[in-house]
């Protein structure tokens, strides 16, 4: 999705996954890009804002077959 589409979405600090609403597992990467470390998260107001950055950027995508990089 073109960043442009998501500016008025919150989006956590880092890249991260979410298992089941209930574990994050944030990363974090150095200088290059490279994933040096991850954190992990079970405290409800990190699960909340994963979860709700992901159902908004969700809404907002483009099917596959229909999206076309700026």
């Amino acid at each position: 999705m073109p960043r442009r589409h998501v500016s008025s979405i919150a989006f956590p600090g880092n890249d991260f996954w979410m298992f089941d609403n209930h574990l994050v597992v944030f990363h974090h990467y150095d200088g290059n890009g490279r994933n040096i470390d991850f954190t992990t998260s079970t405290e409800p107001h990190d699960i909340e804002l994963c979860r709700n950055a992901f159902d908004a950027v969700w809404g907002k995508a483009a099917p596959h077959s229909e999206y076309k990089p700026a």
